[in-house]
Formats: structure tokens, sequence, C-alpha cells
């Protein structure tokens, strides 16, 4: 008797790292996820909302070396939970937005091949910063998917809005940071959450003291 099919079949591996570092400097590193952890929280109470970023993105079943790793992306659609790697024929969805925290050795890559990739694979918006201000002709450039090909956005004095996220990217000039139009404030850094958490904690003490 034969084996079945599927026993005889190689089996593919898909790698969980790619051996690459995930940022190239700190100002990378805290960029990317001042930014992710952000979003996070922001979206933490939508189940069918999933953030993550510098994670394995697999887009050709069957080939391993088809794979991207966005420095942070959202997918709505898809639900929550952790993931080793991203296979997009078994989510369903490809990212809704990506941003790419580009650098010296790859805002050619980030501006080329990943837009173009990005596009095809059907990822609404693209943004990439570049958090040293130092080598795109902007800081902050963009792209929105318009009859299946990429469309520049304007950024208008540092500020674009993203439809996807229903938020604004700001540059401030020293930085990039999410700003919600409701409430007309930045969603906070985890930092900046931690500093909020201890003041409203010193203010309950006073209120109701030990």
């Amino acid at each position: 008797m034969s084996l079945p099919e599927a026993m005889l079949a190689p089996t593919i591996i898909y790698p969980e790292s790619d051996g690459q570092p995930m940022a190239e400097t700190d100002i990378h590193a805290k960029t990317m996820m001042n930014l992710r952890l952000a979003l996070d929280a922001y979206f933490s109470g939508d189940p069918q909302v999933y953030v993550s970023g510098n994670l394995l993105l697999y887009y050709v079943k069957g080939n391993p070396a088809k794979r991207v790793a966005p420095d942070v992306f959202v997918v709505r659609g898809v639900p929550k939970g952790d993931r080793r790697i991203y296979k997009l024929w078994e989510e369903g969805a490809p990212p809704g937005i990506v941003i790419e925290i580009s650098s010296r050795q790859t805002w050619r890559e980030d501006w080329y091949t990943k837009l173009r990739l990005y596009e095809k694979l059907g990822v609404q918006e693209y943004f990439i910063f570049d958090p040293e201000y130092d080598y795109l002709p902007d800081p902050l450039i963009g792209w929105r998917l318009e009859e299946g090909e990429y469309a520049p956005v304007e950024v208008v004095e540092g500020k674009v809005r993203s439809e996807v996220l229903e938020l604004e990217w700001v540059d401030t000039g020293e930085t990039l940071r999410l700003l919600d139009p409701q409430t007309g404030q930045y969603l906070q850094t985890p930092t900046e959450a931690m500093v909020e958490v201890a003041r409203l904690r010193e203010e309950l003490a006073r209120v109701r003291p030990i």
C-alpha cells in the first residue's frame, strides 16, 4: 500500500527569523516600538484588528523565500492573537497599512522594492518615515491604493490622515506620532502611559490616603 501523498510531500519550513537585527539604531527601535505599542493600545478593544511589526510575513504558499518583515503593520478583519509568523494565504487578508522606519541602509529598498511589493499584495496604505531627517527628500512620505495602483498622498506641514487607521500621522520635527482627530490628542507612548499612571496613583493617594 502506498503512503498518502501528503505524507510523501516534503515539509516546507517557514523560518521565524531572517537573522537581521530589529532596527539599525536606538532611534529606529524606539520609533518602531512606540508606534506599534501605541496602535496596539488604541485598538485593544477591537478583537478583529491585529497589530504587529518586525514579524515575517510570507506571501507565497510553498515558497519561504517570498517574505517581508514590515516594521509596523495593522490588519483589519483578522483576529487578535500572538503569531510566530504571518502566512497571507492562511490569514486571508494583507495588512491594511504598513509603516517602514527607514534608514541609510534600507531607504532604497523601502522606496522601490517594498513599494512595489506592498502595492502588489494589496496593502491599502504605505508610509515611510526617516527618523534621522537625513536621507529622504521629505521625512514622511506615503501612498494609497487607487484602482490597484499606489498614488502619492499629500503630507501637509508634516501631517497626513490614514484612512485605514482613522488617525493622523504627524511629523513633529523630532519624531513620528499618531494623533486622534476626535480628541485632538496624540496616542500615548509607553513612557507617557507610565507617567500618567503614576500621576493618577499620586492623585488617588492624596484623595484616599492609606
